[in-house]
């Protein structure tokens, strides 16, 4: 098993990267191998302090990279040599299994596509995301960013796609899909929610509970909550602010603790033939090694043939 990580992404690289990457080793079984993308000699430093070998890794050097700002598209056709186009070149060619960063997210989901390409019959791929749950667990939520606009037919692979996800990556049986709405009331909403309903609701293909509000987010009325990415990601960027303002409150609570991003690792990009996963752009080396044990998770559990097996 060869996990594949971009040591040039994230506000803090490479130091976090690296950091991470000697974290999330300490949990590797023998023939599980991080193989880390990015400008060796910057790297090198950061394992001085944890006193770590750098020879435990496989290293495959570029001094290129794509930066947080910069145009994804254009990034990755005009900068070939960098670590998140090497890294999805490796992944196309099969000599990683995986492959994460923390990087320039339209870079990777555009990498993504161009690359390993989407899973046959998905017609969009969705970025998924973990949501705390008040009594304890979590749900995850799809998309939430990677399609702003959608239609009822992509709204309904999202099921599919999350329902896997929550069944083989954490355990849960059956998970509960919901639709992200603002009401109950199978009428309600706009026009893309009330077209995907019925969809939903005539579906075999998951465990379809019906419409969800927003007040049903974090209570166990859904395993899955499916949205299109713009509300998604709306709503994502709202939850992640309750973490900081507790902490800018100087108060401590379970439950407001579990929206800590680092926790999660990152989010996988659902309906690509291969595991590809985004970390937050802030990540810290505990993010790092979450992302990169997430990785592993994903391959073990063979979750892209069941996915293949889904749609075909």
């Amino acid at each position: 098993m060869k996990i594949g990580l971009d040591i040039m992404g994230g506000d803090y690289a490479p130091k976090a990267t690296v950091l991470g990457a000697i974290a999330a080793y300490q949990s590797l079984a023998p023939g599980q191998e991080i193989v880390l993308i990015g400008d060796k000699e910057k790297a090198l430093p950061f394992f001085q302090d944890p006193g770590f070998n750098p020879d435990l890794f496989k290293f495959i050097h570029t001094t290129e990279s794509i930066g947080m700002g910069e145009h994804g598209t254009k990034a990755v056709v005009q900068k070939p040599n960098s670590s998140i186009s090497i890294g999805f070149k490796m992944l196309k060619d099969a000599e990683l299994d995986s492959f994460a960063s923390a990087g320039n997210t339209g870079a990777m989901l555009v990498g993504a596509m161009f690359s390993v390409k989407t899973v046959p019959g998905v017609i969009r791929p969705a970025i998924a995301t973990n949501v705390p749950k008040i009594k304890s667990g979590f749900g995850i939520m799809l998309d939430v960013g990677a399609n702003a606009d959608c239609k009822p037919d992509v709204l309904l692979q999202f099921g599919v796609l999350g329902s896997l996800y929550a069944e083989h990556i954490y355990g849960m049986q059956k998970p509960k899909v919901g639709l992200m709405n603002i009401g109950e009331e199978e009428e309600k909403g706009n026009m893309l929610t009330q077209s995907t309903y019925p969809l939903m609701k005539d579906t075999s293909l998951f465990n379809f509970i019906g419409n969800i509000e927003g007040r049903d987010l974090f209570n166990d009325k859904a395993d899955v909550i499916v949205c299109d990415g713009f509300t998604g990601n709306v709503v994502l960027k709202l939850a992640e602010t309750f973490y900081i303002l507790t902490l800018k409150k100087g108060f401590k609570d379970e439950f407001f603790d579990r929206f800590n991003y680092e926790q999660y690792g990152g989010s996988p990009i659902l309906g690509v033939n291969a595991p590809v996963i985004i970390g937050h752009g802030i990540s810290s080396p505990e993010a790092i090694k979450n992302m990169l044990l997430l990785s592993r998770t994903m391959i073990e559990a063979k979750l892209i043939d069941k996915i293949k097996s889904a749609f075909r």
